[in-house]
């Protein structure tokens, strides 16, 4: 038979115990989740290191703990250690005779859950209309560079054979361009990945291409499991995070990414729920997404520079999809997160 333990980390509601002095004795794993610490670093905190409800007293808990009389909050808006504010519903009732229980179901979730199905319908039909007008795009292209190719063996003069190149090179431009817009067709070479690997592969490269302009930090989880993936594809759609990270960067004084690991279990992700996901962190200092296209950052063609195309976190949101994921972007001025989902293992294999 199953402990109490193992069955609670399989609740998506979050569960906190606190002892008689306050201090977190246990956090189930949808509590860890929520509260980005892992059970080890939580044990012994004061609750208010967790969270704190400002419309509340601070003696609250000590007077349920005190009076043994349960209590209900609904719609309660918590804060605590720097982390943006958390909308929830929340119970807290007497555990034996000297313990509190608190569950917490934050609203977010479920506007997480109908925005990610949206994300994945939404994908799908963007997927079908770029390769539909991709196909009308390269059709003519085809036509165009092969009639300068004809006229280039007709024309007397290098001169003249300059202006076919010209057509010919833009043809190809556009081609290749296209081609990015659609992204690989080719499906994920599975087999087991460590997510850590992929992050420090993908900083050296960005510490290559900008030498000490970026400081780094690292907050991973150490006890990750590997995960099924393509190594490849996943440095590719990190490497597309962490290089927007970096030119949303180039105006901040002391530019600053942090990169973290964690777990989630129980996840939804479309319409599919994974017992295990991973979530890779991508936190800048910058000044955040602009707030006209913050819906529209995982289209084509949208961004946030003049010079910018727009594909990069398209790609990175279309490799998720391949592996069964999602990428999540959560900004304000100052602290930008992209959250890359990955589901630890592929709906077949679970």
């Amino acid at each position: 038979m199953a402990s109490a333990a193992e069955i609670l980390d399989h609740l998506t509601t979050a569960v906190v115990v606190l002892d008689n002095t306050l201090r977190v004795s246990y956090l189930n794993q949808a509590a860890q989740s929520l509260f980005g610490k892992s059970a080890h670093r939580a044990l012994g905190e004061e609750v208010r290191r967790l969270f704190v409800d400002p419309a509340e007293p601070a003696s609250v808990f000590r007077n349920a703990l005190e009076t043994g009389q349960p209590f209900t909050k609904r719609e309660a808006t918590l804060v605590g250690n720097g982390r943006r504010p958390l909308r929830a519903h929340y119970t807290v009732e007497l555990l034996g005779e000297a313990e509190l229980l608190i569950e917490l179901e934050p609203l977010d979730r479920f506007l997480r859950i109908n925005r990610d199905g949206q994300h994945v319908a939404l994908q799908e039909t963007t997927r079908k209309l770029v390769r539909g007008l991709a196909h009308e795009i390269k059709n003519p292209l085809g036509g165009i560079r092969g009639a300068a190719q004809l006229l280039e063996r007709e024309l007397p003069s290098q001169r003249l054979r300059e202006y076919t190149e010209v057509v010919i090179a833009e043809a190809d431009r556009l081609r290749k361009l296209v081609d990015r817009m659609l992204g690989s067709n080719q499906q994920p070479n599975f087999a087991l990945v460590n997510i850590h690997r992929v992050l420090e592969r993908v900083v050296q490269l960005i510490e290559a291409e900008a030498p000490g302009q970026i400081t780094f930090t690292r907050d991973y989880d150490l006890g990750l499991p590997e995960l099924e993936g393509d190594f490849g594809k996943l440095v590719q759609a990190c490497l597309n995070i962490l290089r927007n990270a970096r030119e949303a960067l180039v105006e901040t004084q002391s530019p600053h990414i942090e990169l973290a690991t964690r777990v989630v279990r129980q996840f939804t992700i479309g319409q599919h729920r994974h017992r295990v996901v991973v979530r890779v962190d991508c936190v800048d200092n910058g000044p955040g997404v602009p707030a006209d296209i913050a819906q529209g950052i995982y289209y084509p063609m949208v961004s946030g520079r003049p010079d910018g195309t727009g594909l990069g976190l398209s790609i990175t949101q279309n490799i998720a999809g391949q592996h069964n994921g999602v990428l999540e972007c959560d900004s304000a001025p100052g602290r930008t997160v992209f959250s890359l989902y990955l589901p630890l293992r592929q709906p077949k294999s679970e």
